[in-house]
């Protein structure tokens, strides 16, 4: 039973934040080009700013062994030159008009970015078209920047021993799936690509029907779709190749791997094959929704399991967490990772994690801690929306993943809609032996003179330049 007082907070909590959602709805307006660009709008006049950005449907996991990290290494590549703009200008033209700009590169996705006083939304709009189809792809900066993103994988992966323990957790974890690959590429992948590589990427890629151009902020949307079309509407579409399959094949048994690196401290991964809400069909969508409540149960702040049970509980762990993203294009991972306390090993410590596990498949969770974490979720999303960068991202995201902007107003619903008794099945459906994968880093000595492992955050799956 939920206490009264506490469920009378949840409530108050639940309905306040209700309405701003629904005030908050994602009111897009959306418009196609001829050449097949997507124009989505969303009207926020708050401050006289404005986000643009530009996503396309290619990433790390749209390559084949041998181009790894070539998504990556393109979008360095689109800051160093067009026919009408030479290298450096891009980043040069925006910072005179006192905006800021950037870049990033997913498993499913490379999008750009700028933000600028509404005024200037025509600069960004010019520059944008401009590198969609005019990149010169010079040898001489290829060949540096190559170099810059050897330096860049050796920095934030290679020198980093939990990153590297994920590159190759991903690794086993997939056996043939794209998401097998990093996002930056394996190292003999990076080296051997050519320009030519990149101009035959680029081509096949960056245009306008395989891209989505989505603006928010103090804009009018007619005259947001009239300045597309003067800058994007003269743009030649491509011939986009649908994409091949990439199932990956059933997982026959549990797999386990160590990597013995030099580090100050163990490390644990594990990780489960779950669906997404993409590959499910719309009877089942239902379980995305469950996952991502019971993340939300295990890693959902101070009072959820994993830190009030595992971290000051018993304190077997120094660190734990746990994540799910409903969101990717292809089923993906639902993963653990935790670093031990002192005078516990990661033996112990895994076997905390599956009890967790065991717990919620065996028990359903009560309803003051459903309550809660659907209210924490709740709030976040939000939140979120206080953001016209956030805002953005999220539409782009959904876009080019497939699942289309207007599921962003289902989110909040759906999360409402998941009972405890769907939490326990899919707990008990998903988190299974057969599915999992294990990591184990087991520290090596730090010789003197050698780098000391930089501080370490849980992974992003984006690169940014």
């Amino acid at each position: 039973m939920i206490d009264p007082r506490k469920r009378a907070r949840w409530l108050w909590l639940t309905g306040l934040l209700l309405p701003l959602w629904a005030a908050a709805a994602t009111q897009v307006h959306e418009f196609r080009l001829e050449n097949g660009l997507k124009v989505l709008v969303k009207e926020d006049h708050r401050a006289p700013v404005v986000v643009t950005q530009v996503w396309y449907k290619v990433g790390s996991s749209y390559e084949h062994d041998g181009i790894t990290g070539i998504s990556h290494l393109l979008e360095h590549m689109m800051f160093k030159g067009t026919t009408r703009h030479g290298p450096g200008e891009f980043s040069r033209i925006i910072a005179e008009h006192g905006g800021r700009e950037n870049a990033f590169t997913g498993s499913d996705y490379t999008a750009y970015f700028e933000t600028l006083e509404k005024s200037r939304l025509p600069v960004a709009f010019e520059l944008e078209a401009d590198r969609m189809r005019n990149l010169l792809l010079d040898e001489k900066e290829f060949v540096k920047e190559k170099q810059v993103v050897l330096e860049e994988r050796r920095m934030r992966t290679d020198d980093r021993p939990r990153a590297k323990t994920r590159e190759h957790f991903m690794a086993t974890a997939f056996t043939n799936g794209p998401y097998r690959n990093p996002v930056i590429g394996w190292p003999a992948d990076i080296e051997a690509l050519t320009v030519e590589d990149l101009r035959r990427w680029y081509r096949r890629w960056y245009a306008p029907n395989n891209a989505t151009l989505v603006v928010v902020g103090d804009v009018e949307p007619r005259k947001v779709l009239q300045l597309a079309r003067r800058w994007f509407g003269p743009l030649q579409p491509s011939e986009i190749p649908p994409l091949k399959p990439r199932t990956e094949v059933e997982q026959l048994g549990e797999r386990r791997l160590q990597v013995k690196l030099p580090a100050k401290l163990p490390y644990l991964l594990m990780g489960y094959k779950v669906p997404v809400l993409a590959s499910l069909p719309e009877d089942r969508r239902w379980e995305a929704y469950a996952l991502t409540v019971l993340a939300g149960i295990l890693d959902g702040g101070e009072s959820a399991r994993l830190a009030s049970r595992l971290v000051r509980g018993s304190q077997i762990a120094a660190a734990a967490g746990a994540g799910y993203d409903l969101y990717d294009r292809l089923p993906s991972l639902f993963v653990f990772d935790a670093t031990p306390a002192q005078g516990h090993d990661l033996q112990e410590l895994e076997q905390a994690l599956r009890r967790e596990v065991e717990m919620l498949q065996k028990e359903r969770v009560s309803d003051e801690e459903l309550e809660r974490v659907k209210t924490q979720v709740t709030a976040e999303a939000v939140y979120q929306r206080d953001s016209m960068f956030y805002q953005a991202m999220q539409i782009g995201l959904l876009e080019t993943v497939g699942l289309g902007w207007r599921r962003l107003d289902e989110y909040v619903d759906r999360i409402r809609r998941v009972s405890a008794e769907q939490v326990r099945q899919v707990a008990r459906k998903y988190l299974i032996p057969e599915h999992l994968t294990v990591a184990h880093l087991l520290p090596l000595p730090i010789e003197e003179g050698q780098r000391s492992a930089v501080p370490e955050t849980v992974p992003g799956g984006d690169h940014v330049r």
